[in-house]
């Protein structure tokens, strides 16, 4: 028997025939018609070297081989509608799942983090493994099932890919506790005078888009670190006179060691976007997940 001919519509069509043993009856079990079932029926006689069902004075009798089949071929079919079942009807507190999410280290941090310890207490057996974010592989990642889940600002998101909003971030100004000149309504040169802290992705870099809107102002601000990582800032800006601007979400929680406070000029926040590939759209574990992180987003 060639494999590669054989699909699941004919094992399912063969099945029907088993159990009703007439053409007729079998296409209206399976909700289709009669000449439809018996070109089926030939083509699964065609696959199998084997009659698998004789016409008699009433309906059909199953060959030997035919009745051979049938036990092995329903409990395959059954698994694979239990299976089927299983991933509509997902139940998170009895569920196995491995979620890949890609995302940077800030998001990490801000989605990731709390979305694990919920997941703890409503889905134990739901599994995340991180991976780091490369947006000129993420579509190729995703296309192969390498990742799950992504998120990322709207205009780094692959156009083949679904998209959903996740939220809205700000930047605030942070720094420990009791820093001696970080105030509320501090002015711009106060701000410009003070220790910054940076972070930089690709590395080395000690100037961004917060500099240019500093320097329409008049001013250029004092920067002593540039970071490749946020996970850093929060530490080092807790146990010095270090500032730094950082979006909201990455020190939510942390107001015991931190001040935070408004930047005093204008700084343009930006978008979260939850990103996923169509093959997975459909899955109703990872639909689960997605419902639950939006969810845990919006509370």
């Amino acid at each position: 028997m060639d494999s590669k001919r054989l699909d699941l519509d004919l094992l399912i069509t063969l099945e029907a025939l088993l159990v009703e043993r007439n053409v007729t009856k079998a296409a209206a079990r399976l909700h289709l018609s009669q000449p439809a079932v018996s070109a089926q029926l030939s083509r699964l006689r065609d696959l199998f070297d084997d009659a698998l069902l004789i016409p008699v004075q009433r309906g059909m009798m199953p060959t030997a081989k035919a009745i051979e089949l049938f036990d092995p071929l329903r409990q395959a079919l059954d698994q694979v509608r239990a299976t089927v079942a299983t991933h509509r009807n997902f139940d998170p507190a009895k569920a196995k799942l491995i979620v890949a999410i890609a995302c940077t280290d800030y998001l990490q941090v801000a989605v990731v983090k709390p979305f694990v310890k919920k997941l703890r207490t409503i889905a134990p057996g739901v599994r995340v493994a991180l991976r780091n974010l490369d947006t000129s592989q993420l579509e190729a990642q995703m296309a192969r099932g390498d990742v799950d889940l992504a998120f990322m600002t709207p205009q780094n998101t692959p156009r083949g890919l679904r998209a959903r909003h996740l939220f809205d971030e700000r930047y605030v100004l942070i720094g420990r506790r009791n820093h001696p000149r970080l105030r509320d309504g501090i002015t711009v040169e106060d701000f410009a005078r003070l220790e910054h802290v940076i972070v930089s992705p690709r590395g080395g870099g000690f100037v961004t888009p917060v500099d240019d809107a500093l320097a329409a102002l008049g001013y250029s601000r004092n920067v002593v670190l540039s970071s490749a990582s946020f996970l850093l800032v929060p530490e080092i800006v807790s146990q010095s006179d270090l500032v730094a601007l950082v979006p909201e979400r990455l020190v939510h929680g942390r107001s015991h060691k931190l001040k935070l406070i408004d930047c005093p000029f204008p700084v343009e926040g930006f978008t979260i976007s939850m990103v996923w590939h169509e093959h997975s759209h459909g899955h109703s574990g990872q639909r689960w997940v997605r419902e639950a992180i939006a969810s845990m987003i919006s509370a």
